[in-house]
């Protein structure tokens, strides 16, 4: 009876890979998650058993999913044989770039997740992976332009690079999501002149000199 059951028109794939794309079905299908795992392992004709064995939740699974655009972002980038060639800011660039062009493939999937994200100052669960992967590519990014002189160094403020351009990586996830032009031209835009206007503020240059002119005027006032 078993059997029969899992063959007719169900996927009896029970890897994480197929369980990702059997649950990114699902919830687009119904627009909603499963009401529980035993409702999604009899949608997808497996057991509950094969399920946890890769994800312990739907919180779990859906994180894997964001942890793996992440990853397969950066796997794209360091296959690229002229990216360790690239200065900080065309690697913060391919990385935008390339993270449009994959989300593109789940455009549906990734509104519904960020439509259900209510609060933009609680992290959800399902960018926590995502998250780490980011922090530890661009701290990696921030550290090589702070060695070649494109980043500036400066006490307490470059500690919180990392934080700014996660900021920054949730508005242009923000502005691709409403982004409705051919081709999400805009969002391309978008990212060119972000990317560009961090770097005029990170970089040595106006920034620096708003700082020492501020602390002109803090020492002259104490004279």
């Amino acid at each position: 009876m078993e059997t029969t059951k899992k063959t007719k028109g169900k996927s009896t794939t029970a890897g994480g890979e197929g369980i990702r794309s059997a649950y990114r079905k699902y919830v687009l299908t119904h627009g909603k998650q499963p009401a529980s795992v035993f409702v999604f392992c009899e949608e997808l004709g497996m057991t509950e058993e094969e399920f946890y064995a890769q994800f312990g939740s739907f919180e779990a699974l859906e994180k894997a999913i964001w942890t793996e655009y992440v990853t397969t972002v950066r796997e794209r980038l360091l296959a690229d044989e002229n990216y360790a060639a690239f200065s900080a800011r065309e690697k913060i660039l391919s990385f935008y770039f390339t993270l449009a062009e994959l989300l593109k493939a789940d455009r549906s999937f990734v509104l519904l997740q960020l439509k259900a994200w209510k609060n933009p100052a609680q992290l959800p669960v399902f960018l926590k992976g995502f998250k780490g992967v980011f922090d530890e590519w661009i701290n990696g990014v921030i550290t090589q332009g702070i060695q070649n002189g494109e980043v500036a160094k400066r006490p307490l403020l470059d500690q919180r690079y990392d934080g700014l351009f996660w900021l920054h990586l949730m508005f242009i996830l923000q502005f691709w999501s409403h982004d409705e032009s051919a081709n999400f031209e805009k969002t391309d835009a978008a990212i060119e002149k972000s990317v560009n206007l961090a770097f005029d503020l990170i970089g040595k240059g106006i920034l620096d000199n708003a700082l020492d002119f501020g602390k002109f005027l803090y020492q002259s006032s104490k004279n």
